[in-house]
C-alpha cells in the first residue's frame, strides 16, 4: 500500500503508479473498468459530502488529512515497537495475545494496591540473585491462588483500588498489572555457562534447592509454573528512618567539639575503656600462645588457656572451660565416632535386654544392630532436592 502524501504535496510517480494499480484491482473485483470505478467512487464521495454538509473539495481535503494522520500514527507505532525490541525492553501480554510494551514511569495505583496486598500474603517466596542483588521470587500459581481467595474478596470490599476477581481469567488480568507497572517481572534461572563452550548442557543439570541466579525474560507471560521476582519493596519508612538516624549520628560526631564539657569527658572515658578491653584481649591472646609454646615442650601435648576462645561458639562459651589440653583432630573425630557408636550400642543392648526379660527370642538382627551402626558411614552428605 502506497504511503499517503501530506496535504498540499503532489504524489510522486511511484505513488501514482501504486494508486493506479490499486484502483485497477478494486475495479476488477467489482467487474468494472477503472474509469467506471472512479466515476462510481466520485458519486459515493459526493453523496457522503452532501450528508456531511460539505462541498466535494472540502470533503476530499478532509479524507486526505485523515489518511495522512493515520499513516503518521502507524509509523510512530512501528518505530516504538522496533525501539523496544532493540533495547530488550520487557513486554507484557495483553488481551487477545497482543504484546504490550512496558514503559517505565509512575506505577498504576491499582497495581500498587494489588502488589501491597500480595506482599502481605504467604506466597512461599525464595531468595534469588538478580543483577547482583538479593530479591524475593515466587511462583505465579500461588499469586493467582491468593487473588481467588476469600481474603482478597474481603480486601476488595475495604479497598476500592483493588480489582475484583471472579475467576481464573480475571485473576490473570489483575496479575498482569504488576509487570505493566514494573512491580514484579518474570524471571528464569540463568545458565552460568551460557555463551561458553565449557560446562555441561542446561538440560543435564539438576535443579538444586538454594539460591538461584536469575535473569529477566523478554515476554512477561502468566502461567502457573512461571517465576516472578518482586521489584516492589513496600513502604520505605523503615529505610528512611535508618537513613535519618545515620545522618543524625554523623552530624553528632562531626559536631563533637560543640558538645558540653562533661559529655565530652564521659565519651573520652568510654573510649579509653574500650581501648583497654581491646588491648587486654590482644594481651591474653599473646599470653596463651606463649603458654602453649612453653607447655608443648615441657608437658606435651601442650596446655591452652581458654581453648574455645577462637572457636565458632557463643560469647560466654568462648571462656569455658578456663584451660584444656591440646587434642589432635583425629582423636576428636574418633571420640565423636566412639560416642555415637557407644550410644547406638547401648540402645541395641537395651533392646536385647528388654527382649530377654519379656521371654522373646533374641534374633541375630537385634544383636548385630550395634555393629552395623558402628560400621555405618557417619559423614555428612549433600543431597539434591527437586523444587516443589
Amino acid at each position: 500500500m502506497a504511503a499517503a502524501p501530506s496535504p498540499g504535496q503532489q504524489p510522486s510517480p511511484q505513488q501514482m503508479a501504486a494508486m493506479q494499480q490499486q484502483i485497477a484491482a478494486e475495479a476488477e473485483k467489482r467487474g468494472m473498468t477503472p474509469q467506471q470505478f472512479q466515476q462510481w467512487q466520485r458519486q459515493q464521495i459526493e453523496a457522503e459530502a452532501k450528508k456531511a454538509g460539505m462541498t466535494f473539495e472540502q470533503y476530499v481535503t478532509k479524507l486526505k488529512q485523515q489518511a495522512f494522520e493515520n499513516h503518521q500514527r502507524q509509523q510512530q507505532m512501528a518505530a516504538q515497537q522496533q525501539a523496544a525490541q532493540q533495547s530488550g525492553q520487557p513486554q507484557a501480554q495483553g488481551q487477545g495475545g497482543q504484546q504490550v510494551p512496558i514503559n517505565p514511569g509512575a506505577p498504576d495505583p491499582k497495581a500498587t494496591a494489588v502488589a501491597k496486598w500480595l506482599r502481605s500474603q504467604d506466597l512461599k517466596t525464595r531468595t534469588c540473585i538478580l543483577n547482583g542483588q538479593r530479591k524475593d521470587m515466587f511462583r505465579v500459581k500461588r499469586a493467582l491462588r491468593a487473588l481467588q481467595s476469600p481474603a482478597y474478596k474481603t480486601a476488595c470490599a475495604k479497598n476500592p483500588l483493588l480489582t475484583p476477581v471472579t475467576d481464573t481469567a480475571s485473576a490473570s488480568e489483575t496479575f498482569k498489572l504488576l509487570p505493566l507497572s514494573l512491580l514484579a517481572l518474570r524471571v528464569s534461572k540463568s545458565d552460568l555457562h551460557e555463551g561458553h563452550n565449557h560446562g555441561p548442557p542446561a538440560k543435564q543439570q539438576k535443579r538444586v534447592k538454594g539460591l538461584w541466579t536469575v535473569k529477566i525474560e523478554q515476554q512477561q507471560d502468566v502461567s502457573n509454573d512461571l517465576h516472578y521476582v518482586w521489584l516492589y519493596d513496600g513502604p520505605q519508612w523503615k529505610q528512611k528512618m535508618y537513613a535519618a538516624g545515620a545522618l543524625v549520628l554523623i552530624m553528632a560526631v562531626v559536631m563533637f567539639p560543640l558538645w558540653p564539657v562533661k559529655l565530652r569527658i564521659g565519651v573520652w572515658y568510654l573510649s579509653m575503656g574500650a581501648l583497654g578491653l581491646i588491648g587486654l584481649f590482644f594481651a591474653m591472646a599473646i599470653f596463651r600462645a606463649i603458654l602453649f609454646a612453653v607447655t608443648y615442650f615441657a608437658v606435651p601435648p601442650g596446655l591452652w588457656l581458654y581453648p574455645n576462645l577462637f572457636e565458632d561458639v557463643g560469647f560466654f562459651d568462648s571462656f569455658r572451660p578456663i584451660w584444656g589440653w591440646q587434642e589432635d583432630k583425629k582423636k576428636k573425630k574418633s571420640k565423636k565416632g566412639s560416642g555415637d557408636g557407644a550410644s547406638t550400642g547401648e540402645k541395641a543392648s537395651s533392646k536385647a535386654d528388654q527382649a530377654k526379660s519379656s521371654g522373646a527370642p533374641v534374633t541375630a538382627a537385634a544383636t548385630s544392630s550395634a555393629s552395623d551402626m558402628k560400621n555405618r558411614n557417619l559423614k555428612p552428605r549433600v543431597e539434591e532436592v527437586e523444587e516443589d
